[in-house]
Order: structure tokens, then C-alpha cells, then sequence
């Protein structure tokens, strides 16, 4: 169907939003998002997700999950949520890749929910659901919605390539994924979003006909703190307690959190967190030991190169002090507000 028709055939039935809350506060206006996410792999999703949900700028319509055992993760988000007064739909998507074996097939932290909550999962699922769910989502709020995907692109492909041009109608696409400088990481060149499913992340990259911002690893990298410190830290609010508890089981293999996703998920808010660069991104697809590596083309390197494809800002630093300092403020704004 033609995105025209389409959006008229779903204008005003927009999904059922959160229950906001009262913000006397705040001066900026809400943002719209979506967020797809693989939480309950790397704990850092569940970080991003519990500061989404205690900040009363983020006007959350929805969650879709990826990856393996993406009903698993699905339940993880919907406990986050239901810790907080916000209705939130959680819908579990895809779980296997485009092409390749899946390298993602458990939610590890699913150990940490009650066992009855998992016993009751069904044990098939439809992932285009999902799918319907973020097209409609975004047809109901056209130049609205802010689309933040911070696990593998599987989902967000599979949207772009089902609903030809329906970017258009996306406010903009943030991501955590790829690497685009040669800043020192365990792995080289590649980053984990962007090779479990490359081919969806080429497709992502190809067929956005919006603005897209990325956070890489060689910027989120830079995040970190050992497992003491986020002990000591993550008890000053209930969201950040269960994540605590959920982040044993990341610590048992790793001795550093980084924050990967939530310095996507904050700069949606204080983009001054970061600097930024303008260009174009390609991905690999050349070998499979290659395939999903993220190269980054400045626009000042290509001056006389006519495109009309919108161009990439990816982020080329980060104050991390401030970063910081902003992420446990909120926290410590929203507990204040709590107790009033």
C-alpha cells in the first residue's frame, strides 16, 4: 500500500501511551520514541531503559524486542515497567538473523525474573507483530517519533524494507552500533549490534530516508564503571536497585559495565553530551569474518559527491564526566519528585 494511503488509513489510532506523569519542571518538551532492544544480554540495555523510564521528558510509546529468547526479554522490559505508573506495550520481534547463525540465542538475565512469569510465556510467537506495531505506531505520529535501537538492527531493517519509505515519516533513527574511528576496543574493528545481523545493518543504513545518529563503540567504550561503583550508585532508586540485581549475572563473566546504550538514550536529550561529525556509512559484507564492520565517510572528504539519501551524524566524543553526572541526576531529580 502507498505510504499515503496507509497513513490515512491509521490516522488517529495511535497505540495506548504511557500514563505521564506531572512535570512542573521541565522546559523542553516530551519526545515521542520507540525503543528495540535486545535487554537481558548486556546489562547496559536495561540501564537505558530504566533511564527512559524515570525521565518525564521521554514520552515512550512502545518496546520491541530482538534477538534470542526475545519473549524472555520482552518479560524483562515489562517488569522494568511495571515499576513504574506508565503503560508501556512491550511486543517481542525477531529473534534469528537475516542470513547468518544466530550468536545471540539466550537472555541470560531471564534467570533473575520469578519462574512462574516464565513458565507462563508462550512458546511461539509471531514477530511481525512487532513489526505491525512500529509501523503503525509511526503512521499514527507521523514526524513524531524518534526511533532508538540499541541492539541488533534485525527489527528495524525488517520495518524499513516491509514499509517502503515509512522513514520519512521518522522524526530520526538513534542508534548504539558500529565503530566508525580506530579507537582501541577488544575487538578490533567490529561491534557487536552490527555483526550478529549485518545484513540488517547494511539494510539500515541503505534504505533510512531520515536523519540517523550513531554512537559507537570506539565512544561508548569510553563509559565504564566496575562493579563496586555500580553497587554503590544504582541504589539511590528503585529502577536502578532491580537492574543492580540483574547486573550480578553480567558480572560474573565481566568486570566492567560500559554504557553503551544509555549514552544513545541520554544524548536523545543532552546531545551536548557529545560531538558529532557528518557523513556516510557503508558496511561490510565483502567475507563472513568481515561482515557487519562499519566504515565512516566524512561529507568534507567527499565535497563534490551529490546524494539524496539523508547524511549520518555519528559521534566522534564524549565528556564523560558530564555524561555522568547528568545520568544520576535524573535519577536523583526523579526520587525528589517521588517523595514530594
Amino acid at each position: 500500500m502507498a505510504l499515503a494511503g496507509r497513513l490515512a488509513l491509521v490516522a488517529g489510532c495511535s497505540p495506548r501511551s504511557w500514563a505521564g506523569r506531572a512535570n512542573p519542571e521541565a522546559e523542553t518538551p516530551r519526545m515521542t520514541l520507540l525503543l528495540d532492544t535486545d535487554i537481558g544480554s548486556d546489562i547496559d540495555d536495561a540501564v537505558a531503559l530504566a533511564y527512559l523510564l524515570a525521565n518525564p521528558r521521554a514520552n515512550l510509546l512502545g518496546i520491541t524486542t530482538v534477538t534470542g529468547e526475545a519473549q524472555k526479554r520482552a518479560a524483562l522490559a515489562e517488569y522494568l515497567v511495571g515499576l513504574v505508573p506508565q503503560n508501556v506495550p512491550v511486543l517481542a520481534g525477531y529473534e534469528a538473523p537475516q542470513h547468518i547463525a544466530s550468536r545471540q540465542p539466550v537472555a541470560q538475565q531471564a534467570v533473575k525474573l520469578n519462574p512462574a512469569v516464565l513458565r507462563a510465556l508462550p512458546t511461539t510467537h509471531d514477530p511481525e507483530q512487532a513489526i505491525d506495531f512500529m509501523a503503525n505506531t509511526i503512521y499514527a505520529h507521523p514526524n513524531e517519533v524518534t526511533l532508538l535501537a540499541v541492539g541488533p538492527f534485525t527489527n528495524v531493517a525488517r520495518l524499513l524494507a516491509r514499509e517502503p519509505g515509512i522513514s520519512r515519516l521518522l522524526k530520526e533513527i538513534v542508534i548504539m552500533g558500529g565503530k566508525y574511528s580506530d579507537y582501541p576496543t577488544p575487538w578490533g574493528p567490529t561491534e557487536w549490534n552490527a555483526i550478529v545481523d549485518p545484513h540488517a545493518t547494511h539494510q539500515l543504513f541503505t534504505l533510512a530516508e531520515c536523519p540517523v545518529r550513531a554512537f559507537g563503540l570506539d565512544i561508548t567504550w569510553q563509559l565504564s564503571m566496575t562493579p563496586d561503583r555500580v553497587r554503590a550508585q544504582f541504589k539511590q532508586h528503585p529502577l536502578l536497585e532491580t537492574v543492580l540485581a540483574w547486573s550480578e549475572v553480567w558480572f560474573e563473566e565481566r568486570d566492567l559495565l560500559h554504557f553503551h546504550d544509555p549514552l544513545a538514550a541520554l544524548c536523545l536529550f543532552e546531545a551536548d553530551l557529545c560531538t558529532y561529525a557528518q557523513g556516510t556509512v557503508s558496511v561490510d559484507l565483502s567475507s563472513p569474518a568481515r561482515a557487519g564492520i562499519t566504515h565512516f565517510s566524512p561529507a568534507s572528504q567527499r565535497p563534490n559527491t551529490m546524494s539524496t539519501k539523508p547524511s549520518v551524524s555519528i559521534a566522534t566524543g564524549v565528556n564523560s564526566d558530564l555524561f555522568f553526572e547528568r545520568f544520576f541526576q535524573g535519577f536523583q531529580i526523579e526520587s525528589r519528585r517521588q517523595s514530594s
